[in-house]
């Protein structure tokens, strides 16, 4: 489509699902009726700023169905997120949303170039969480072979790697970085057919990501989702890796100044705010996703007409004050990528000694750069780049823990 017409559509599917969500979802009638909004007044794409932001307190608060907006008879599958901060937020599916995901997952691996030719072996865990799931639903719709491994047992993942011929490979950045470093510990590197490798549910830096790619002489891609919007797979960077696509057709991206709400000018940093146009189990309004990103305006060098955000950078409730410093873990990433024998893990340790903060960073080190000039170095350019001062601490590469999901790198342990 071209670009207006592609913008009449949205507005149309826009303007039909707050009057979906209105008529139809408990939670969004009570929600608007308590603020005195009148959905009538809502006309133009525009007007969207006129309605509030939806928050994950919000949506525990609806557990366990509460957010369900069709009759149960459509709900053909629920999934979950984890409920490690507290309760599980429950999202219902109807068919036509698991049609959606598995549309825009499809379109994720065509933009990484997967074909029905690839052998696609999926790593991250299946059942309420979404990303095992839909990982495979959108590798059958595209025809791809799919070899569903589920998290963990490292020596099968690469047995099974060898002995199927896999060409590309699904996990977390953290598990990826775990795997690469088998293939060269074990001496694997050509017995493997691995040419893709498609990384998601976290943040990972440049540094994790050459490391991945020179290990396991793959091309990877960063792909984007989350479970309260449908999964992975609602956006992926292209083989210019310069932002990453986003499928306005489904979704509407804006980026706002998290203190005050308002929008950010277009190559600013700022949360992330999705709306679904088209979801039916659980629409979502102006759904605050806690991530921080930034529109980048422009067409991108690949031709493709999707919009693109900018790589997530943290997470709103990544953030650590530390002297009255705010600090998130891509401004680490950024200044350790570029310092030559210095790994892709770290970890920061904050504590609070008598009335004081101190900060102390771990970072792994190649043997030879675990020297008493590495350390003055790093701990000079941490006080110029992040400006606060730190205790260096270097550690041989694979000493700080590796692991099969998500990485924790910031422990704040001043209670």
């Amino acid at each position: 489509m071209d670009r207006v017409e592609m913008r009449e559509v949205k507005e149309e599917l826009f303007l039909q699902q707050i009057k979906n969500a209105y008529e139809n979802s408990p939670f969004y009638r009570r929600k608007y009726q308590e603020l005195g909004i009148d959905v009538d007044d809502i006309k133009h794409l525009a007007d969207i700023k006129k309605l509030p932001f939806t928050t994950k307190e919000e949506l525990r608060e609806a557990y366990p169905l509460g957010l369900a907006s069709t009759d149960e008879r459509k709900i053909v599958r629920i999934h979950s997120s984890s409920g490690t901060t507290g309760v599980p937020v429950i999202i219902p599916y109807t068919q036509k949303d698991i049609d959606d995901w598995k549309e825009m997952m499809k379109r994720c691996y065509q933009f990484a170039g997967v074909t029905e030719l690839d052998r696609v072996q999926i790593t991250p865990a299946y059942g309420l969480w979404t990303a095992g799931i839909g990982f495979q639903l959108g590798a059958e719709y595209l025809g791809a072979m799919v070899i569903p491994m589920g998290p963990g047992n490292t020596e099968k993942q690469l047995q099974m790697m060898m002995d199927l011929k896999s060409t590309v490979l699904v996990a977390t950045s953290s598990y990826g970085l775990l795997l690469a470093e088998e293939v060269i510990k074990k001496g694997l590197k050509d017995k493997i057919h691995l040419r893709v490798g498609i990384f998601g549910s976290e943040r990972w830096g440049e540094k994790q990501r050459r490391i991945i790619e020179e290990y396991l002489g793959i091309e990877t891609f960063d792909i984007y989702g989350l479970t309260e919007i449908y999964g992975p797979g609602i956006a992926i960077d292209c083989k210019y890796h310069d932002g990453l696509h986003y499928f306005d057709d489904y979704l509407y991206f804006e980026v706002i100044d998290p203190q005050t709400g308002q929008d950010v000018p277009d190559g600013e940093f700022g949360e992330l705010v999705i709306t679904t146009l088209q979801k039916e189990g659980a629409p979502l309004i102006r759904y605050r996703t806690r991530d921080i990103t930034r529109k980048l305006p422009g067409m991108c060098q690949c031709g493709s007409t999707y919009p693109r955000i900018d790589r997530i950078v943290g997470r709103t409730d990544d953030m650590v004050k530390v002297k009255g410093v705010n600090i998130f873990p891509a401004q680490i990433d950024t200044f350790l990528k570029d310092i030559k024998g210095v790994g892709s893990e770290y970890q920061v340790v904050i504590e609070r000694i008598g009335f004081r903060d101190k900060l102390t960073l771990k970072v792994e080190v190649e043997d030879e750069f675990c020297t008493s000039s590495m350390k003055d170095l790093i701990s000079n350019e941490f006080k110029n780049k992040i400006g606060v001062s730190a205790e260096i601490i270097l550690c041989r590469i694979g000493e700080l823990p590796r692991s099969e999901k998500k990485t924790k790198r910031i422990f704040d342990l001043r209670g």
